[in-house]
């Protein structure tokens, strides 16, 4: 059966990373996937499982970076937390200083519709497998279906945020014969079916997989609404934010590890830990990107005031420090980011075990989710109350500490907006983070974005800066010039025009 299983998955990717001409990517021959394939839960099994491989690698066929590469560089490039290292691209330097042109390879979207094209071809060609398959069950199918609507959801929810409005494809490409002049779906309506995709997959997921690994690198019904959680907050939906959120700390099955000297180990470099919602689940057969683009050949490093302007330092007590911090995230005086790296505070994992996880959920977003959700809602006292636990889990120090006021709601945000800013260092949340609070009420926040981007810019460009910004369609990236090209429906940002 194992043998069957890795088969068909060998032939299913073989399929699948065919070249092709159009912006989806992935043509293959006529009717070779239908025809072939799909008629075992064995063979829905291992789309499935092509599917979470394609997350971690990129085709084999091209020059192309992971998904978590990606996410890294759409979430952090723009936060001010992150600088060029030694072997920077000209491309992504530019995105650090906001000089986007729709040349800028970081702006290319294929890897996204490559695995949301392998998501459409298991919601589309499954179900056919009941049929034919009596071993198939219904709940069977259904869980398999869940796992992929909730992947493209969170795939579409990312191109979103990243570049507003997108083409949004919900069918598989199955026929060298099919139109590919597909016309940009607004971010609101792309918002609207990431949630019908996301509910969808909850009503049909499964809660526990009976094996850890599997319950943190596989869609739970947790790990979706943790991603309902985020698209609501992105949405100013608070109530259904906070109703989500809730769905994951009510189960008494995730919690904070307290801070000691294996945090690091148990949380980054092992994974999987009670803090665990999803990851991307590299293994020492399967390494991740990280090793190289972090350490050996670095193109990126932690900003130098992180340190001290995000985590904090104690001058009159060097030993009393934020566990988030030195050699948590970074390596203070070099600046490495660290958290992908480190076996633990004192030691780097060797190259073969490079295996830290890219982590997408992790229990302290519930909670910080559901604090931004309670101060919207004006229950600052309940939100300042949940960065409290926080901290006081994390160690982190009285020079980061604020005393607000719990009806304070915009001194509240910004808290824990810093809050964010200390956990997620460097896990492809932070200008996310800051977009979507700057966002809010019709860009009401617009200082929080400008503030940001003005403490890592250039003196030279920050007039530059401020300016560019003041436009929201500068929050977007560009449509990369070749899909522009390639789908003659597509029209670009208007900013990059």
């Amino acid at each position: 059966m194992r043998t069957k299983i890795i088969y068909t998955l060998i032939l299913i990717l073989a399929v699948m990373t065919q070249s092709c001409d159009s912006y989806l990517d992935l043509k293959p021959e006529d009717g070779t996937v239908r025809d072939e394939f799909w008629k075992t839960k064995e063979d829905i099994q291992a789309g499935v499982i092509g599917v979470y491989s394609s997350l971690l690698n990129p085709p084999p066929s091209e020059n192309d970076l992971t998904i978590a590469e990606y996410l890294f560089m759409y979430g952090e490039l723009r936060g001010g937390m992150v600088s060029p290292g030694a072997q920077a691209s000209e491309d992504q330097r530019d995105v650090l200083t906001t000089n986007i042109l729709p040349s800028n390879t970081t702006s290319n979207w294929s890897s996204f519709y490559r695995v949301i094209n392998y998501c459409n071809t298991v919601i589309e060609l499954a179900p056919g497998v009941l049929a034919q398959d009596p071993t198939l069950t219904q709940e069977q199918l259904n869980n398999y279906l869940s796992e992929v609507l909730a992947i493209r959801a969170y795939l579409y929810f990312t191109l979103a945020r990243t570049f507003k409005d997108v083409p949004v494809k919900l069918t598989a490409t199955l026929s060298d014969k099919e139109n590919f002049q597909i016309p940009a779906t607004p971010q609101a309506e792309v918002f609207a079916q990431v949630l019908l995709d996301l509910n969808e997959a909850e009503r049909l997921g499964v809660e526990d997989y009976g094996a850890r690994d599997q319950n943190k690198g596989r869609i739970t019904k947790y790990a979706i609404n943790a991603m309902q959680a985020d698209v609501y907050l992105w949405m100013e939906n608070y109530e259904e934010a906070l109703k989500a959120t809730n769905k994951i700390i009510n189960t008494g099955d995730f919690a904070l590890i307290d801070a000691n000297s294996q945090w690091l180990n148990i949380v980054y470099a092992q994974g999987n830990s009670s803090e665990s919602i999803f990851e991307f689940q590299y293994t020492t057969q399967n390494l991740n990107p990280f090793y190289s683009i972090f350490f050996q050949r670095p193109q990126y490093l932690a900003a130098t005031p992180v340190l001290e302007q995000v985590f904090g330092v104690d001058f009159n007590n060097p030993e009393n420090k934020d566990i988030r911090g030195e050699r948590g995230s970074l390596v203070p005086g070099t600046n490495e980011i660290y958290k992908y790296t480190g076996l633990n505070t004192t030691v780097r994992k060797s190259l073969q075990e490079s295996d830290t996880h890219w982590f997408v959920y992790r229990y302290a977003d519930a909670l910080l989710m559901k604090a931004e959700a309670l101060n919207e809602l004006n229950r600052g006292e309940e939100a300042l109350a949940i960065v409290s636990e926080l901290r006081e889990k994390r160690d982190a120090i009285r020079q980061t500490q604020e005393q607000i006021s719990v009806d304070n709601q915009d001194a509240i945000r910004l808290y824990i907006l810093a809050e964010r800013a200390r956990e997620f260092a460097f896990e492809g949340k932070r200008w996310f983070d800051i977009l979507r609070n700057a966002r809010k009420e019709n860009y009401a926040y617009l200082d929080i974005l400008l503030s940001v981007a003005l403490q890592s810019a250039p003196a030279n460009q920050q007039q530059s800066i401020t300016t560019k910004l003041q436009d929201p369609n500068s929050h977007y990236l560009p449509i990369s010039e070749n899909e522009l090209i390639t789908n003659k429906a597509l029209i670009q940002n208007p900013f990059y025009k």
